[in-house]
């Protein structure tokens, strides 16, 4: 996001250059962006909001009229679409809002595609005050970009198998990267790196974290869930609950901490990491899809990525928010082993035909031993 003012500050009062920067021969100053006034110490909280809805830019009234621009003289480059005032916690705003369908239509840049990501670029401006046949006053233009992840369907003649999921999110101005793996062990040292084949009841260890900027945001898992088929929101096939509201929906999921290993909690830093006993549907296929709904927080921000899981009525129902983002991974393989049938027989089939054999043998001698005491006893009646 960028905004341009046409005009200059106060060149002895710019001494933060954070805030204004001089010109190379010193002589001028303009405010840095998001800052105004001859001293450049005002804030005029610029905020460019990204939703799944619609795109908005608004910054707070006293900015427009130190400049004096009236409200009625802000548009979007389709003129049609005009600014609104809003008043939100007591200070009064100029915001410009319009619907992703409204893109087109009310003068956005042409779409810009690559593999991952889609812009939107807009820009909010002032109609110039004409007197008489001057103008005094600058001209105000505020240039903004919401970029949003680019989904395709492909549909090839042979699988692709990820075994990471990833995606970019936008909170304010600031792309974040959420990564999803599965790890090996406990330790979260070996990712897998082919589809991952695990025997029942063994543990899985997933973790979701922010690589990109690392340690900057809070995360907060939201929802996470086991399906049969690729689609998360797929009507066919099963579906099993791991993570519902932020909180344990499946008895063998725990959270845990992101550097020793120990027992965690959800959305107290980037990292969110958790495990679950493996287990599979009793109707084929058995492989699994894991999909998980994720939630940014700014630094400051820790209440809303708090999770209270004591209580069902307590819990915080996942809001509709533009920091939330879908992240799949998958397929998860279940270990079937094909055991023989020959370990039955070592225990049960065999030791009973020995029995059989052993009592054989028994009946043999004891007819053999009588045989022979009858003729023993007939030699001696002789």
């Amino acid at each position: 996001m960028s905004h341009r003012v046409e005009g200059i500050c106060s060149v002895e009062h710019c001494t933060d250059r954070t805030r204004c920067v001089l010109s190379k021969d010193q002589r001028s100053c303009k405010c840095a962006i998001g800052f105004y006034d001859d001293r450049c110490d005002k804030n005029a909280h610029i905020k460019v909001m990204c939703s799944k809805d619609y795109i908005a830019i608004r910054a707070i009234e006293d900015f427009f009229k130190y400049h004096n621009v009236l409200l009625e003289s802000l548009h979007l480059p389709n003129k049609s679409c005009r600014a609104q005032r809003t008043v939100i916690k007591g200070v009064p705003y100029y915001m410009s809002r319009i619907s992703r369908d409204q893109y087109l239509s009310c003068g956005g840049k042409p779409l810009e595609k690559n593999v991952t990501h889609i812009s939107y670029s807009l820009s909010l401006m002032s109609d110039p005050q004409v007197s008489g046949n001057i103008i005094r006053d600058p001209v105000i233009k505020m240039d903004f970009t919401c970029i949003y992840p680019y989904v395709r369907r492909v549909s090839l003649s042979f699988p692709v198998i990820p075994f990471s999921s990833e995606m970019v999110m936008r909170v304010d101005e600031l792309d974040a990267t959420i990564q999803m793996m599965l790890y090996k062990d406990h330790t979260y040292t070996k990712a897998y790196t082919s589809a991952p084949t695990i025997e029942l009841r063994d543990k899985v260890f997933v973790e979701v974290t922010v690589t990109e900027p690392a340690d900057f945001f809070l995360l907060r898992v939201n929802e996470c869930w086991a399906t049969q088929f690729a689609e998360p929101h797929t009507k066919e096939g099963s579906v099993h609950n791991l993570i519902v509201d932020g909180c344990v929906s499946d008895q063998t999921v725990s959270f845990l901490n992101a550097t020793d290993g120990q027992s965690g909690h959800n959305g107290e830093s980037s990292t969110v990491r958790y495990s679950f006993d493996m287990f599979r549907f009793t109707a084929s296929p058995h492989d699994l899809y894991l999909h998980c709904t994720v939630q940014l927080c700014e630094p400051d921000d820790h209440k809303s990525c708090a999770v209270n899981c004591n209580s069902i009525s307590k819990r915080e129902a996942m809001r509709a928010d533009p920091s939330q983002g879908l992240l799949s991974y998958g397929p998860i393989r279940i270990e079937m082993p094909n055991r023989p049938q020959s370990s039955i027989l070592t225990t049960v089939v065999l030791p009973v035909a020995g029995v059989w054999t052993v009592g054989f043998f028994l009946i043999i001698l004891i007819t053999v031993a009588k045989a022979g005491s009858r003729r023993l006893a007939q030699m001696e009646e002789h």
